[in-house]
């Protein structure tokens, strides 16, 4: 029964979480615009845009819509297709998040000696949001990264359809057990639970982590961070944009943000506020032209 339930919590998790296509090329291959290590940051653009994919997602599968846009916009563009587990060699992220942390940590490491660049720009999606919340606070990553964009954040973890409360209702030894069987499939996933022992060394002396300039980007229709007020953080160095307090008809839940326009704007507005423009909300329905 135990296996049964671990199988399903993560066939689940990780069938939702991220797009369809896995193939083994895109474990090699970056997204269009990305990983051109020979790429010299700007003056307008002086910090290398270093995006960090979902759970059950690789590089080239979460970014194949943001990266070009991101190069067409003079950024040097960055991925990396991080915590692989060799079991499940087309998904990312699904080894515990303290594994996949020191991944991006060398990662930005060779992007800053080859871009010559201080700090880096994090854009998250997803674990992408939380796991380097790991890098930043206990391995020094502050010092490296000057904004994080997240889309679909989960700071304070995710109750997922219950299972939170399951884990936590019943007999200890059980909730246990099932928790270590998960764990054998997807190593992360555990930790992911709201009020886990790993959200709470995240947020213990709150989420934010000084120095690191935050835009944090959920979506009411989020059907995987439940609540999505899990992704809203609260302190002065964060700001908060709801997508249906941007855009009300905007029903992109979580896996559309990566492919949501709408989001895109609200990304290149948080990594150059001093160009930011109007967000337009124009072709959603219901929308004036």
């Amino acid at each position: 029964m135990q296996r049964l339930v671990a199988l399903l919590v993560v066939c689940v998790a990780v069938g939702i979480a991220s797009p369809p296509a896995c193939a083994e090329s895109s474990l090699a291959n970056p997204p269009a615009g990305a990983n051109n290590f020979r790429c010299r940051p700007t003056r307008a653009h002086p910090d290398p845009v270093v995006l960090v994919h979902g759970l059950g997602a690789t590089m080239s599968e979460n970014w194949r819509y943001l990266s070009p846009l991101l190069a067409a916009r003079g950024y040097c563009v960055f991925a990396l297709t991080y915590g692989i587990d060799p079991r499940w060699r087309y998904m990312g992220g699904v080894i515990p998040i303290e594994r996949s942390a020191p991944e991006l940590g060398a990662f930005v490491r060779r992007v800053l000696a080859a871009t010559h660049a201080r700090r880096v720009d994090l854009v998250g999606h997803s674990e992408g949001t939380f796991m380097p919340q790991y890098w930043l606070k206990f391995l020094g990553g502050a010092r490296s990264v000057n904004r994080y964009v997240a889309m679909t954040p989960l700071y304070r973890g995710t109750t997922f359809y219950g299972l939170s409360t399951l884990r936590d209702s019943g007999p200890p030894a059980i909730s246990q057990a099932i928790t270590a069987e998960v764990a054998g499939y997807c190593g992360s996933c555990p930790e992911f639970l709201a009020g886990s022992p790993m959200v709470r060394k995240l947020t213990a002396g709150g989420a934010a982590v000084r120095g690191v300039t935050y835009t944090t980007i959920p979506t009411r229709h989020d059907e995987l961070v439940t609540p999505y007020t899990s992704g809203l953080l609260f302190a002065r160095n964060a700001t908060n944009h709801v997508l249906q307090d941007v855009c009300p008809n905007d029903v992109s839940e979580h896996v559309a943000e990566a492919f949501d326009p709408v989001v895109a704007r609200i990304v290149f507005n948080a990594l150059d506020p001093r160009h930011a423009r109007r967000v337009s909300c124009a072709g959603l329905p219901g929308s004036q032209p």
